[in-house]
């Protein structure tokens, strides 16, 4: 086996835990089977295997937004904080099918920040500081920051 390397089989796999390149949204994939972030190179090596599923855990990619919203739904549905924020900054934005509406994806935020996720307390703390889902509140804003630390 290549030094950073894990074999699997006789393919050799690039090591999944190297940072990925800022900026992330570029240089990267986010897989909605598994909510994990695929570096753009692994992605691109795995297609050239012949690898056309997901590099991480292998699921079949969804053929379209209502497929990759079930794939959610279902992780959500098990209480997955990465899922939920995942789905809150879908409604954010409007993607997967789903109507733009801020609060709710603040209360979907608020939820998986109970359960530990990190980049939901920021979404929060943007939130208030824009008042985008809730109202305007820069005192509640170092609130939902403290928790990070």
């Amino acid at each position: 086996v290549q030094p950073g390397a894990r074999e699997a089989g006789k393919a050799h796999l690039p090591d999944r835990t190297l940072p990925i390149p800022l900026p992330m949204n570029k240089n990267s994939v986010f897989e909605s089977c598994c909510m994990k972030r695929i570096c753009n190179g692994c992605d691109h090596a795995a297609k050239k295997r012949g690898m056309y599923d997901c590099p991480f855990c292998r699921t079949p990619y969804p053929k379209d937004d209502a497929g990759s919203l079930a794939m959610v739904r279902a992780r959500v549905a098990k209480k997955d904080p990465e899922a939920i924020a995942h789905l809150g900054t879908e409604y954010s934005n409007g993607n997967l099918g789903l109507q733009q509406n801020m609060r709710r994806a603040v209360e979907l935020w608020k939820e998986a920040a109970e359960l530990g996720s990190v980049g939901a307390l920021h979404n929060i703390a943007v939130s208030y500081y824009k008042g985008e889902g809730v109202e305007r509140d820069e005192v509640k804003v170092p609130n939902s920051t403290k928790k990070r630390q």
